[in-house]
């Protein structure tokens, strides 16, 4: 290194195995850009990669990667164990070799890119270093470029207008400057707090490449995105975000945005060549375009694919440029990025890597067309727009195809072998970094997929709702899969398809989405597996948009008004994408349909596709568990409330109140029952009683129990008679036969304000009695319970209440609630009756239910019912 002063170093082995070249390239990027070499990191990353390259792949060996820093640049030593590898070098010149050749490209690119380069050898070892020397620039100035004619500088329309956005570590709008407002509509007081990611359209899969989010917070980044202005319209933007923080260490980034074809003013330069470069091969000079690179990560392959669009463009000065990637079995290309088209409806969509006639019409060899006029369909991806010739080569990696690159222009004839040859070579050196981040992002799609599936059924399995479900189904889809989702329900199999449920990630436009759905017939309910394309919605839309645009423009028939304009056409560019439906199939039959769409010209991708076609299997499932779970607790329900009483009668001169609660969810009946019923003129009934156990078994009971003593009291039985023959019926249920505690009294309000009572108490906790007084006393004697002996000898006991006493009635649910050891128990629901003194039958009753409530901490596990009657005092005049 002569006489430069090491300031700083880092090192790092890798092993031999594929992944370390990502690696590498993550260690020597994050170690010049945290020494602030962010102008040489480009350069040092590719030579890197490419020598580590050589190591771990082509040599078998392991690598050390050793960066030293000084004031004037950095010079990186990349070691090997195969110190007797030859070198392809000719008459001290790197030999160019075969374009399809793999080894040798990091020496090839030493002498092209580092200002020094060199191999040292060692008996055990090899090393190639490189040197790389920070550029000169004037004080002021980040790059300087040449002066151009007039009709060479970029095009712009009028003034350009620079959007100026602060972004707090949060990710939300700090600051937000006048050509912002200008260009996207919104007010800095309609924006300003709420995060960026709201507004920015950014083309992403979920689960893979880097998101917004993630860009925000990276030192730097810069690429092309959409942000949706105030029309709904997405316009598309070139950005350049920059990490900072304030004097106190707070973070921020700030974004600098312009429309997109005026990217020239934010867009990094390309590089220029380096005079100076000089390397054990002497006299040679880098092309400024043989070899580029973007700034996102390595593994970021949507912002490297982007960034590569855009740098083979500028490369080639075209008008578009586009990238493909060929899906596993290498039949069909799947578009992935590009730049300069008219919209960005090509994005996922699929072409035949053999499209077209003659040799043009093959993706596997480089190929020039001068006039697509003359071969129509040759390129299908630039049907309709406008591209005239178009240079497209290959991306290979090992001899297999995995992509397309081209580059368009609006002008025939503009491209020849030349350029082909350069947008190959330019191909060459970023094929194997995509196919590596490509590879990446098929791992950790895989991945998220798993986890979003483990996720959903975990979701599905945790409701029998049907509304649930159904929200549920559409929230797990809005925005992982799609941009909207509706779906359609089939309750009977000869019945149509009815729109249950309708969801946009942007809330404001659910409502248009409904009206526009429920306005065309619903997707016919076909059982065959898998997505199919559902055309109706876009065209319906379309429609509706041609229809609005007309009126409000006077040519179609009067509007009312015309302040639905902006959300018709919202919707319209909602909606108007591929939308795709997917059946609902549970039990071997077709419950309803899943539906998906894209907004304006988007296309699915494959992987989404499948990963919704087996979420829509769980969600069919869970869908109609929830539908027979809803069936049958509708007619549980309908029968447990056959069991209980129907309103209770109004009874003159006495208050009643009734509180009742069956323990576990879901019952409305339980082992608990009571009534209250008319015998005869001025006579009442009432019980109260406890059936063993709970659940359906004892609610049969009750059912029994009710209705016998109904019947048996109109009979003109008194008391005894009743419970004793009621006894009798339930050991005839045989081994359904359960036994039974038995409140039960006749009632008679008497003219002096006064109410007497004949009670029987069989088996049952005693009721209490609440004098005006405060005092509590038990108002019955206890007897056997029902249920377990043939003969039983019952009697009644007269009770009688004066105005302004209150007999309490409860089942054992209310006395055995426990905490731990202790239990209310008959004392603690006296000491709860005492300060009852003075309340209304239904406050009585409700102070009760309060009480044993806070008694313990868990929910009730028996079942529970009050009684509460209450003779008032007389109205004072």
């Amino acid at each position: 290194m002569g006489s430069a002063v090491i300031t700083a170093r880092a090192a790092a082995s890798f092993k031999p195995v594929g992944r370390s070249v990502a690696t590498a390239r993550s260690f020597v990027r994050d170690t010049l850009q945290g020494w602030g070499f962010a102008d040489i990191v480009d350069d040092a990353v590719v030579l890197t990669s490419e020598l580590v390259t050589n190591a771990v792949i082509h040599a078998g060996t392991s690598a050390d990667v050793l960066c030293l820093r000084t004031e004037d640049g950095v010079r990186v030593e990349v070691s090997d164990l195969y110190p007797d590898r030859e070198l392809p070098v000719q008459n001290s010149a790197v030999s160019m070799g075969s374009p399809d050749r793999e080894g040798g490209r990091g020496l090839q690119l030493c002498a092209a890119l580092a200002t020094r380069w060199g191999v040292e050898y060692t008996p055990t070892h090899k090393q190639v270093w490189f040197q790389l020397d920070l550029p000169d620039r004037p004080v002021g100035t980040r790059a300087a470029g040449p002066v151009l004619p007039a009709d060479l500088l970029p095009l712009t329309d009028g003034r350009v207008r620079v959007a100026v956005v602060q972004i707090d570590r949060a990710s939300a709008i700090t600051a937000w400057n006048e050509d912002a407002e200008e260009l996207f509509g919104y007010s800095g007081e309609q924006v300003i707090g709420k995060p960026l990611t709201d507004l920015a359209a950014w083309p992403h899969t979920p689960g893979t490449g880097t998101g917004i989010a993630e860009a925000l917070q990276l030192s730097r980044w810069e690429g092309s995105y959409g942000i949706r202005a105030t029309t709904g319209r997405v316009i598309p933007v070139y950005a350049s975000h920059l990490r900072v923080r304030d004097t106190a260490g707070e973070p921020s980034t700030v974004c600098l945005l312009v429309r997109d074809h005026e990217r020239a003013v934010l867009q990094t330069p390309l590089r220029t060549p380096n005079t100076d470069t000089t390397s054990s091969a002497e006299g040679q000079s880098a092309d400024p375009f043989e070899v580029f690179i973007g700034s996102p990560a390595p593994d970021d392959l949507d912002g490297l694919l982007q960034r590569t669009v855009e740098r083979a463009r500028d490369m080639l000065d075209g008008d578009a440029a586009f990238l493909l990637l060929a899906t596993d079995d290498e039949t069909e290309l799947e578009v992935r990025a590009s730049t300069g088209l008219p919209s960005a409806r090509q994005r996922f969509a699929r072409v035949p890597v053999e499209a077209g006639p003659g040799r043009y019409g093959s993706a596997r060899m480089p190929s020039v067309h001068d006039d697509l006029a003359a071969v129509p369909g040759a390129v299908p991806l630039l049907g309709g727009t406008g591209m005239r010739s178009v240079v497209t080569v290959p991306l290979k990696v090992e001899g297999r195809l995995t992509g397309s690159l081209g580059v368009a222009a609006e002008s025939p004839s503009r491209y020849s072998n030349e350029e082909a040859l350069r947008l190959q070579f330019a191909a060459d050196r970023i094929a194997l970094a995509v196919e590596s981040a490509r590879l990446g992002e098929l791992e950790r799609l895989r991945r998220g997929s798993l986890s979003f599936l483990v996720e959903a059924s975990d979701l599905l399995a945790g409701t029998l709702d049907r509304d649930q479900t159904l929200a549920l189904m559409a929230q797990m889809t809005i925005p992982t899969l799609a941009t909207w989702c509706a779906v359609y329900t089939i309750a009977e199999p000869s019945s149509d398809p009815y729109l249950s449920y309708v969801l946009h990630e942007d809330e404001e436009r659910i409502d248009g989405l409904k009206a526009l759905l429920s306005k065309i017939d619903p997707p016919e309910p076909i059982p065959t597996p898998g997505a199919r394309v559902w055309t109706a919605p876009a065209q319906a839309a379309h429609q509706a948009a041609l229809r609005t645009s007309m009126r409000s423009l006077g040519l179609g028939e009067p509007a009312s008004a015309t302040s639905g304009v902006g959300t018709t056409l919202a919707t319209a560019s909602a909606v108007g994408g591929e939308t795709v439906v997917l059946p609902l199939v549970a039990r071997n039959r077709v419950i309803g349909m899943l539906t998906l769409g894209k907004p304006t010209d988007d296309h699915f991708r494959q992987e989404i596709l499948e990963l919704a076609e087996d979420l829509s299997r769980r969600a069919a499932l869970a869908l109609d568990n929830a539908r027979l779970y809803s069936e049958r607790t509708a007619i549980s329900q309908s029968l447990q409330r056959s069991l209980l009483p129907p309103e209770l009668p109004s009874i003159d001169g006495v208050e009643v109140e009734v509180i009742y609660r069956a323990a576990g969810e879901g019952n409305e009946v339980g082992g608990d029952f009571y009534d209250l019923f008319p015998i005869r003129d001025g006579a009442y009934g009432f019980a109260i009683g406890d059936v063993c156990g709970t659940g359906p078994e004892a609610a049969a009971v009750t059912g029994l129990a009710r209705h016998a003593l109904r019947l048996l009291a109109r009979e003109g039985f008194g008391g005894p008679a009743v419970l004793e023959r009621l006894n009798s019926a339930i050991l005839d249920e045989g081994a359904r036969s359960r036994f039974l505690t038995l409140l039960y009294g006749e009632l008679w309000p008497q003219e002096d304000g006064s109410a007497v009572l004949k009670v029987v108490c069989a088996g049952h906790p005693l009721p209490l009695r609440l004098r005006q007084d405060g005092t509590v006393e038990s108002a019955a004697e206890p007897q056997p319970l029902l249920g377990v002996m043939d003969d039983l000898e019952l009697y009644e006991e007269t009770v009688t209440l004066d105005p302004g006493d209150v007999l309490l009635c409860v089942t054992d649910g209310v006395t055995e609630r426990r905490e731990g050891t202790r239990m209310l128990g008959d004392d603690g629901l006296a000491d709860v009756l005492t300060g009852c003194t003075g309340l209304t039958a239904g406050a009585v009753a409700a102070r009760v239910m309060r009480a044993v409530e806070r008694f313990a901490s868990a929910a009730p596990s028996d079942d529970m019912a009050i009684l509460a009657m209450r003779v008032p005092e007389p109205q004072q005049n």
